[in-house]
């Protein structure tokens, strides 16, 4: 069965529309319609929009008062009402929702390009990698899945790079007419807002940005594979949106078996999913606020210039730590030219922010070329983004916190700010819970499968920073292996940021406080 248009468009809309509805049926549910007082008298203009608002009302109702009649068994709604009433509930009940819709979708015989159904591990570690926007892979996207299976993959990519919370927080908009004060909170802490009021103007100017940027990219990424690589313009076309959608969110599902390794000295093609990448993974409150204050720099929020700094701090490292290790290496840079060689070395800095593309061969770089990536992809990208990993900023406050412990000072500093106590905890919880995520799942990978001790801790680190490069062993884990790496995938994806949520919502103040004694550290 051939990819077409037909089949990618109907692929995305019936796992869009199964997972609207899904989401629409939790909130009939769960919450009640709100009481509103009755409406004083209209003017003449307004009464055609009242009535309009009372029909939508009155369906609200009705299909409230349908659902309630299924008897929902009392466990279920008591389960339901637990799960969303904590923020961090509620984005894992959104993921694990999208990862069994797309599991079903993707088991449909029609799914694949055999026609066949693929096998249960199959289809959900592929829902799983892109709800989480990962792009690991066990079976080969362009070759494997129908063009149903590749609108269903594109899809769920969007609804995870999107973000869970903000599509609730639209739903709830859209349904509810406002928000109840906990879902806000944990809007706010997916996306960094700055108000609780401003809900509705971040999900529709994250909607704008994804838009603009995907169609941006798709557009160059078009020409080129029409201009430059003779793909019909229908082909070209259909190239281009995936990959841009895929480059934007970071997911690093691609429609080439060897991922961009055939457009390694192609800057058309690799600098624009840089791009993406870079602007998707540095998150929405910088992409904000660069658009207000672009022009004045010492207004940025210490989060701006924090994220900023270390985006192209660590894009230079990476770029340079890439460049040198691999330089001589016949297998992966060692054949370009000096200009391809530059060119290659960037692009590949810039894949491990989470993207999952790969220019070069990942089973032929150096040992040390490999422990910078794992480096690299721990780190991870912006808060708020599409990027994985621990993020930048808890990197740079744990940065932070030991350069104020060795000068001594009683307190944090940070780019003329001092950062509260409560935040450095919170960064240290992420980066130890992480740390410990990844070294479990390593040892239990080492007892279950035959290869080295590198390639194995890639695999992990790529699935837990949801980056998606792989030495080429995630089809050969075995189903005990890939169960693992679904696990991390989703755990990755959503850890650090129900992690922080919970850790924020959680904080206290004490009472009282015990007898302070000092145990020896060291």
């Amino acid at each position: 069965m051939e990819s077409t248009w037909a089949q990618l468009l109907v692929g995305v809309l019936a796992i869009v529309g199964v997972f609207l509805a899904f989401v629409l049926g939790v909130g009939l549910l769960v919450w009640s319609p709100l009481s509103r007082p009755a409406p004083a008298p209209a003017p003449a203009r307004r009464r055609r929009g009242a009535r309009l608002r009372s029909l939508l009302h009155h369906l609200w109702l009705r299909a409230r008062a349908e659902v309630r009649r299924w008897h929902t068994p009392a466990a279920v709604s008591v389960l339901l009402r637990q799960a969303v009433a904590h923020p961090a509930r509620m984005v894992v009940l959104g993921f694990a929702a999208a990862v069994v819709v797309g599991s079903m979708a993707l088991s449909l015989p029609f799914a694949t390009a055999g026609g066949h159904r693929a096998d249960l591990v199959t289809a959900v570690f592929t829902a799983t990698s892109a709800v989480c926007v990962t792009g690991l892979v066990i079976e080969d996207t362009a070759t494997y899945w129908s063009g149903f299976g590749e609108g269903v993959i594109l899809a769920l990519i969007q609804i995870g790079g999107f973000g869970i919370m903000t599509l609730a927080s639209l739903l709830g908009l859209l349904v509810a007419r406002r928000l109840r004060m906990r879902l806000q909170l944990g809007t706010q802490a997916e996306t960094k807002s700055i108000g609780v009021g401003d809900v509705r103007r971040v999900v529709l100017n994250v909607l704008r940005i994804s838009v603009g940027v995907e169609v941006a990219v798709a557009a160059i990424l078009t020409w080129r594979f029409a201009d430059g690589y003779g793909r019909a313009p229908g082909h070209a076309l259909y190239l281009g949106v995936f990959h841009a959608v895929s480059a934007f969110n970071n997911a690093g599902f691609g429609l080439y078996a060897d991922s961009l390794m055939g457009f390694v000295a192609d800057p058309m093609i690799c600098l624009p999913l840089c791009a993406a990448v870079v602007i998707g993974g540095i998150g929405f409150p910088v992409l904000s606020e660069l658009r207000r204050e672009l022009r004045t720099p010492r207004r940025w929020s210490i989060h701006t210039k924090i994220t900023l700094g270390m985006t192209g701090l660590l894009l230079t490292a990476g770029w340079l730590a890439i460049g040198v290790a691999e330089w001589s290496n016949a297998a992966t840079l060692g054949r370009l030219g000096l200009v391809d060689k530059l060119h290659a070395s960037f692009v590949a800095s810039v894949m491990t922010r989470t993207a999952g593309f790969n220019n070069l061969d990942m089973s032929q770089l150096r040992d040390i070329t490999l422990l910078v990536h794992d480096a690299l992809m721990f780190i991870g990208g912006g808060s708020a983004g599409t990027a994985g990993g621990i993020k930048v900023t808890t990197f740079a406050l744990l940065g932070f916190v030991i350069l104020a412990e060795i000068r001594g000072e009683p307190s944090v500093h940070a780019l003329g700010r001092r950062l509260p106590a409560g935040v450095q905890r919170q960064a240290l919880t992420v980066a130890l819970l992480s740390v410990g995520v990844i070294a479990t799942s390593t040892l239990a990978l080492l007892a279950l499968t035959p290869f080295s001790l590198d390639r194995v801790l890639f695999e992990t680190i790529s699935a837990f920073a949801t980056v998606g490069l792989s030495t080429g062993i995630t089809a050969h884990v075995g189903t005990a292996g890939q169960v693992i790496l679904i696990l991390l995938m989703f755990i990755g994806r959503l850890g650090p940021i129900t992690a922080t949520a919970a850790l924020a919502l959680r904080e206290r103040t004490r009472r009282y406080e015990l007898p302070e004694e000092r145990p020896i550290v060291g």
